[in-house]
């Protein structure tokens, strides 16, 4: 009897002691997480600016003929502002009919019919230049046009930073350096504990918003209405606590 107690309380103990060694090789070590973040402000050194001009004609090719004049008209006045004649590109022309809706009474009901109105001929001039300070100057002063009967339709410039890619991967770097010194600092604070390896990282969304916004999503930001942006990278990191 004493002898089966033996064997029992040796096999309860042995079952304790495999226990605990099983949990301590399962345990993990504690780790801090961590997100590091990065901001700098760019200047945008292209434009890209659109106009569009448009004429109706009875006949397509009045309406083309009289499309194509006020284009030729627009790129000559470009050329003279100073903008460089390889900094302008002419889209294609299109030419579309258009249509007038008509209606007859036949009995008691109205009855719809389409009469060919004429037609409408469009093109449009593109800029897009490095000369971002002259650009962005006669998108604003191309009004000036429509004194001389062409109707031109001028759309908001677009900017955008040429540097961007290799900026990304500097500010990148920089929300890592970030999050390396917040966890030393958060780490220093709590007490007696240091930064060990790295366990994990993970590149957050970049945001590009028009100066001192602060706007985020989850797809990330890329401002094209602002001269003067601010790019922000966020990156999430993992250390080992030692």
């Amino acid at each position: 009897m004493i002898g089966r107690c033996l064997i029992s309380a040796a096999v309860v103990a042995s079952t304790t002691i495999a226990a605990t060694a099983w949990f301590k090789v399962k345990s993990p070590r504690d780790t801090i997480r961590v997100t590091g973040s990065a901001t700098q402000r760019i200047v945008s050194d292209l434009i890209e600016w659109d106009s569009t001009i448009r004429h109706t004609a009875s006949t397509r090719a009045e309406a083309y003929r009289v499309v194509r004049k006020d284009v030729d008209a627009t790129v000559a006045y470009l050329e003279d502002k100073g903008i460089a004649a390889e900094d302008i590109r002419v889209s294609s022309a299109s030419v579309n009919a258009y249509f007038d809706v008509e209606y007859e009474q036949v009995g008691n009901e109205a009855v719809s019919h389409s009469r060919l109105a004429g037609f409408e001929a469009r093109q449009t001039v593109t800029v897009t230049s490095h000369q971002v300070e002259l650009v962005e100057r006669v998108s604003r002063e191309v009004s000036a046009l429509l004194d001389q009967n062409i109707p031109i339709e001028s759309s908001a410039p677009r900017y955008h930073y040429t540097g961007l890619e290799d900026l990304k991967i500097e500010m990148l770097a920089a929300a890592a350096d970030d999050a390396r010194l917040r966890a030393d600092e958060i780490l220093a604070a709590a007490g007696d504990a240091e930064r060990g390896d790295l366990v994990a990282t993970q590149m957050g969304v970049i945001n590009i918003n028009p100066a001192n916004s602060t706007a985020t999503s989850w797809d990330g930001q890329n401002d094209k209405t602002s001269l003067h942006k601010d790019i922000m990278t966020i990156v999430h990191v993992v250390y080992e606590v030692d």
